[in-house]
């Protein structure tokens, strides 16, 4: 039997493995938070793969969220797919990422000075977890 010394302070190391990171409190709190989110946006449900199908794996990523000093100040853990192992025309046919480009970003603030708009910032943790997918994509 294994046990593991769980630790209640921010970690500055980050875990390369999910063992690893499963020893301390701050790593599974984090794991948590990035789960209970796919939870409540519905993001997946179980269900039997079809024979036939393509399924992508998933990986746990950690990073620190560092401040102007360069202090850590919080743990992130993403759980993300190995995109890496698809091939295209088998696996998918396009790709996209839901990031702002810079340059539109300063399209939009030039218009909105020009339009007199009140502009606000918000940091959006899990926006991808939103967007609608037209096929059915199956992960492990």
């Amino acid at each position: 039997m294994e046990f593991f010394m769980l630790s209640s302070f921010i970690s500055k190391i980050e875990p390369k493995t999910v063992k690893i990171a499963l020893e301390h409190l701050d790593w599974v709190q984090a794991m948590q938070e990035e789960l209970n989110k796919f939870e409540r946006n519905k993001v997946w449900r179980f269900t039997p793969t079809p024979k036939d199908a393509s399924v992508v794996g998933l990986k746990w990523v950690f990073r620190n969220k560092i401040d102007k000093e360069g202090n850590v100040i919080r743990n992130k853990a993403r759980l993300v797919t190995k995109g890496h192992c698809q091939e295209e025309g088998i696996d998918y046919e396009e790709t996209f990422a839901l990031i702002a480009i810079l340059e539109s970003v300063w399209i939009f603030l030039a218009y909105a000075t020009l339009k007199y708009f009140e502009v606000y910032q918000m940091d959006v943790k899990c926006a991808f977890l939103n967007g609608e997918l037209e096929k059915t994509v199956y992960v492990e």
